[in-house]
């Protein structure tokens, strides 16, 4: 019986890190299309610029209602929905011709997509199944996955922009989406991540669960610094090739630079992950956010070359995403596992709303003064200002809490 659990919940674990790899490597890649697109529409960096970051924002939305609807009813047809409307919309997303229909594809549809294919819906799954004590082994190699995804992925989707053109690219990326269905299989037999009849934890509304959550001033706080982590990589992911290209370097230097990111943080991620487990959550992600602020320093204080550029993508990659385990293990501490995906939502819902404003911000302060600096300038206090906010994180559980409210709602 042993192994058989196992078993399963290794094969869940594949399949929910090869869910991530593909719909965060195709993601990750969205940046690449943003010069050549914008020039064939004849857009400035704005228009396309405004749509990913729409597409961060409505990210972060469906982020909050499809980790209800998981944690209500399981997983599996918000991962159903998630791949048709990614899928509808990176194809449609080739065909937009007005700023309007670019920010319904490629902003509204892939945000929606991404939203039911990713972190907040497979991460919570994989701690629901594995035993506790290897919940943060599970978040980090999940989280992992994603980068994997960007290593892999964002190179060949370059080589197909070169090859084919970026409206065949997109195409194919749109095909390649529905092949994440294959991956469902091993997911519904687990039971898609769905409470339990007999679970011991708090069971009650997600309005009141939300509204008991936002009185906690540790979990604000971890919602507050979320944003920065969203701000700096989505910045990074849309405008770090366009910047390098205004610098006088090849498209694929910045392909490269976002691929050594993905190559790096497979490790930051997992090891932040594992980590998790044996140290305090808080003091990780006070480290990360400091070693953003002080990496960006750095990468602009210096003259920026092929070798500095290289450089910066693998520091930068250790801490990507290193920052998802001890956020989410954060969430689970506090909270227990019952409502994870609906309370990780709102934490991610804050750092879709700081990858909306750097996407934005870059897009906008480019087009009107002619550079990024600004925005390199404001990613540095704000990872400094993340830092600080995270020294005031307490690692409490407020799982009894849960229970005291419920009983005095009931009562």
């Amino acid at each position: 019986m042993t192994s058989e659990k196992n078993n399963a919940y290794v094969s869940v674990v594949i399949a929910g890190c090869v869910f991530v790899m593909l719909s965060f490597g195709f993601r990750a890649g969205f940046g690449l299309f943003l010069e050549p697109m914008s020039a064939d529409r004849d857009w400035g960096r704005d228009i396309l610029g405004l749509a990913l970051a729409s597409q961060n924002l409505a990210w972060g939305i469906f982020a909050i209602f499809a980790g209800g609807i998981a944690d209500k009813h399981g997983s599996t047809r918000v991962l159903i929905a998630g791949i048709i409307c990614y899928s509808l919309g990176v194809s449609g997303m080739a065909y937009a011709s007005s700023q309007l229909t670019i920010i319904l594809t490629a902003g509204l549809l892939v945000g929606a997509g991404i939203a039911g294919t990713s972190f907040g819906i497979i991460l919570p799954v994989l701690v629901k199944l594995v035993p506790e004590k290897k919940q943060g082994w599970a978040l980090g190699i999940g989280t992992a996955a994603g980068s994997l995804g960007q290593f892999i992925i964002v190179p060949l989707i370059q080589l197909l922009i070169e090859t084919t053109g970026w409206f065949q690219a997109l195409q194919i990326i749109s095909l390649s989406v529905c092949g994440m269905f294959i991956f469902l299989i091993p997911i519904t037999k687990s039971g898609g991540g769905a409470p339990k009849e007999n679970s011991s934890e708090t069971s009650m509304p997600i309005f009141e669960v939300a509204s008991l959550a936002l009185r906690v001033r540790s979990y604000l706080l971890l919602i507050f610094g979320f944003y920065v982590c969203g701000f700096h990589l989505a910045f990074i992911t849309v405008h770090m090739p366009a910047y390098l290209i205004d610098l006088g370097f090849s498209a694929y230097l910045g392909a490269l630079s976002i691929s050594i990111i993905g190559f790096c943080n497979i490790f930051g991620a997992y090891y932040a992950g594992v980590a998790s487990n044996s140290f305090s959550k808080r003091k990780l992600l006070i480290s990360i956010y400091l070693g953003r602020a002080i990496a960006i320093t750095f990468f602009l204080s210096l003259p920026i070359s092929t070798t500095s550029v290289l450089i910066f993508s693998a520091v930068m990659g250790f801490l990507w995403l290193a920052t998802v385990p001890p956020t989410s293990s954060l969430v689970a501490t506090f909270f227990g596992t019952r409502y994870m995906s609906f309370l990780y939502g709102i934490v991610f819902f804050s750092h879709q709303v700081g990858s909306f404003t750097g996407v934005w911000l870059g897009g906008w302060l480019y087009e009107n003064f002619g550079s990024y600096d600004r925005v390199w300038f404001a990613g540095i206090v704000l990872g400094l200002i993340a830092a600080i906010l995270h020294f005031y994180i307490k690692e409490d559980s407020y799982h009894d809490k849960l229970q005291t409210y419920k009983q005095a709602i009931d009562a």
